[in-house]
């Protein structure tokens, strides 16, 4: 089995990528396993951007290949907000229900036909040597009128997919790791991972 450090301690993103790579025969490490890892400023105005900063931070400390995840929710009646800022939307410190909260609060009154959403997703494989190899994901959706569902993490209780009648948090978790804009990323990057034998 290969094995790649994970650029993050966020446990939601560690047991779904966990679940897609553990199928194509790739082991991570992450953060929480080596906490020594010092952390990258996310001060990017895009998710590859963040993204980056965060595997290539890993890849040069650790003098090894390195990946990380950045994620995005983007909201069409928003102009695209919370977009970059999606973890951290109601201020250093918010937890999930704050940054729900706020997107509910946001789209008051807006009729669910115009609450359209996007996930977006970026990999980025990084290198000691600089080098670096980005893989997007992305999913469409509408933003719910309140919370459903149990599963999941982050904006998933409000992430409706209508070809499937249920939000991320209300999906089975092989469900979600099949269809989901994450899920769509690392399937990208183990397909690279396989053909390039790192």
């Amino acid at each position: 089995m290969k094995k790649i450090f994970l650029a993050t301690g966020n446990k939601g993103k560690i047991a779904e990528i966990s679940a897609i790579l553990g199928n194509k025969g790739i082991f991570i490490e992450t953060c929480l396993d080596r906490p020594d890892m010092p952390a990258a400023r996310e001060d990017g105005l895009t998710v590859k951007e963040n993204s980056l900063k965060k595997a290539m931070a890993c890849a040069l400390y650790f003098k090894e290949p390195a990946i990380a995840d950045d994620t995005g929710l983007e909201v069409e009646a928003l102009n695209g907000a919370p977009g970059v800022y999606s973890a951290r939307w109601a201020g250093e410190g918010c937890s999930y229900e704050d940054n729900n909260r706020k997107l509910l609060s946001a789209l008051n009154g807006i009729e669910m036909k115009n609450r359209k959403a996007r996930f977006v997703c970026c990999i980025t494989l990084a290198y000691p040597d600089g080098k670096a190899f980005f893989f997007e994901g992305f999913a469409d959706g509408l933003i719910a009128e309140k919370p459903a569902g149990q599963s999941g993490f982050g904006y998933d209780p409000l992430f409706y997919c209508p070809q499937y009648g249920l939000t991320y948090a209300q999906m089975p978790a092989e469900l979600k790791n099949r269809i989901s804009h994450r899920a769509k990323a690392v399937a990208s990057f183990a397909a690279y991972a396989e053909k390039s034998g790192i």
